[in-house]
């Protein structure tokens, strides 16, 4: 155990060049006086590792000295193939490098590594986008990414929902999401998210930009979902569903809902139980979502959402009552044009 933390210890200093001891206890999960003493073991063993004090200070590894990967364990091996996406990739311009990279790496593995590294990649593969979805692959993503990766300012013509915006903006990173690309940008100080597709114009700029002191792609991103999908679904519904309604709530509901839906362990007489369902903010899109339960759901509360649900089931009925043919007889014949 000591020995893979002081090897963990080894290639995180290489990693990020400067690490305090509070720092390398969490990421190994042990006391600082812990690392205090595998810091003092690994320099009697001869690793240059030494200290800059102060309040800027940390552990730092003597420039040039590099770990070797034959301390990969194979599952470590096997996990860092397994992060390599070849879609994603191209659509960065990464492929090709990503391709080198995997080949440096697996020739620089011990023999009775590179076998389980390739097996990995054999019998894994990531598809991103949803069912019934397609990858994007944006016609600014390249333009916008480098800018990302030098810090440079991006000038954008955007289509949002509403208008469409001029916008400079400071890209702090990309995020791909069942199949779609968003950029994390800095507009006026803060943070805002733009969907890389609509983006209808990309001019890279030479201005650099300041990233902002403690962002995390990854917090911010989680944070994001979760406000935006709280605030697509920011009301409740009470539902009665049936045995099948509640598989069918399970299988075509959004995440969010499915994850938030609280249903009542206790049945009617018909075996149908209640569920608070969050819902949309409009009554049509609440209703809207709904109905793909079919009868197998009935909406109790609140009152205006079953009235939509009446109001668009009565007017369902209604055309399907028509006779098709009756309803193409109705269409007015086209007007030609006499000579």
């Amino acid at each position: 155990m000591r020995a893979s933390r002081m090897l963990s210890i080894l290639t995180t200093l290489q990693a990020k060049g400067q690490v305090t001891a509070p720092e390398l206890a969490e990421a190994c999960e042990v006391s600082v006086r812990t690392i205090y003493r595998d810091i003092d073991a690994l320099a009697a063993s001869g690793v240059p590792v030494y200290a800059d004090r102060g309040a800027e200070g940390g552990y730092r590894l003597l420039d040039g000295y590099r770990v070797r990967l034959n301390g990969l364990s194979p599952s470590e091996a096997g996990a860092l193939f397994l992060a390599g996406l070849p879609g994603p990739a191209t659509a960065l311009g990464l492929d090709a490098a990503m391709i080198a990279a995997q080949n440096k790496l697996m020739a620089a593995l011990p023999a009775n590594l590179r076998e389980d590294a390739g097996r990995m990649q054999e019998r894994f593969h990531l598809d991103a986008p949803g069912w019934f979805g397609e990858a994007e692959e944006p016609r600014h993503l390249r333009t916008i990414a480098g800018a990302a990766l030098r810090g440079t300012f991006i000038k954008i013509r955007y289509q949002s929902w509403r208008a469409e915006k001029q916008r400079r903006v400071a890209p702090l990173g990309l995020v791909l999401k069942g199949g779609g690309w968003y950029l994390a940008g800095q507009v006026d100080g803060s943070v805002r998210t733009y969907r890389v597709a609509r983006v209808l114009d990309c001019t890279a700029l030479d201005d650099r930009f300041d990233r902002p002191a403690g962002f995390d792609l990854a917090t911010y991103w989680q944070n994001a979902t979760l406000r935006l999908e709280a605030e697509m679904h920011p009301n409740v519904a009470v539902v009665r569903l049936s045995p099948l309604g509640v598989e069918l709530l399970d299988a075509l509901s959004h995440p969010y809902v499915r994850t938030r839906t609280r249903i009542e362990g206790a049945t009617d007489v018909d075996g149908w139980r209640i569920a608070r369902v969050p819902i949309g903010k409009t009554s049509w899109h609440a209703a809207a979502e709904l109905l793909r339960l079919g009868a197998e759901a009935e909406v109790l509360e609140p009152v205006d959402l079953r009235e939509k649900m009446t109001e668009m089931t009565r007017a369902m009925a209604t055309r399907y009552r028509a006779s098709p043919k009756t309803r193409r007889r109705r269409i007015a014949p086209r007007r030609t044009k006499q000579s």
